[in-house]
């Protein structure tokens, strides 16, 4: 069973993509385990704070070193035997792969860090996690939705939360520059768009080669 614990000031965000589809079954099945913390609880203040404005100026806010410390001490007390892998999600960092899900598919405890406002102050980045990924050349609001898309694409690679009809094995990305064929279903005929002669004709050697040739390897 893979754990993994979500820091975020938005918690509700994560309350439909995590309750429904392959991640409420891989929780039924007692595959994952998730839990989203609102980062707030680590708060200070009547405010209960967790930002505070950037030295050398500039505009928003910057998500404060020592409430973060904190936070991830907390999480990693409670559990036992295990490693944790902390991973902040930020613009500013390594581009995620389809190889890399599967790396992180084989831990056994993550930690996502959903950065928010101006980022996160710099002294995280260097001392309190180990990896900083970015889903892509773009800058969205805060990571909660690189958080879910993480989750989402480890999940499905862990071995009993895909049914055999929903394998993984072909999908694109599996290895560098692979992609999948393309798929078809009835109606055999529709309108001028009919689909491919090979898929038809039975002959698995045939069927395998034209979808080598469109793979795309």
């Amino acid at each position: 069973m893979i754990k993994i614990d979500v820091l975020t000031l938005f918690p509700e965000m994560f309350t439909g993509p995590f309750s429904a589809s392959i991640i409420k079954r891989a929780q039924s099945k007692g595959l994952l385990e998730i839990n989203v913390h609102n980062l707030r609880n680590w708060g200070e203040g009547k405010r209960s704070d967790v930002d505070d404005r950037p030295y050398g100026g500039g505009v928003g806010m910057v998500l404060r070193v020592d409430i973060l410390d904190r936070a991830l001490h907390d999480l990693k007390s409670k559990i036992k035997n295990e490693k944790s892998k902390v991973i902040l999600l930020d613009a500013t960092g390594e581009r995620y792969t389809q190889q890399k899900a599967r790396e992180l598919s084989k831990a056994d405890h993550l930690i996502l860090i959903a950065g928010h406002y101006e980022g996160v102050d710099h002294r995280v980045h260097e001392e309190l996690v180990d990896e900083v990924i970015s889903i892509g050349d773009y800058v969205l609001t805060g990571g909660e939705i690189p958080s879910m898309v993480l989750t989402d694409s480890i999940i499905r690679l862990i071995p009993g939360v895909l049914g055999k009809d929903e394998s993984s094995v072909d999908e694109s990305h599996k290895e560098p520059g692979y992609l999948e064929y393309p798929q078809y279903t009835r109606p055999e005929k529709y309108k001028k768009w009919n689909v491919p002669k090979v898929l038809l004709s039975g002959n698995h050697k045939e069927i395998k080669k034209w979808r080598k040739e469109k793979s795309g390897i």
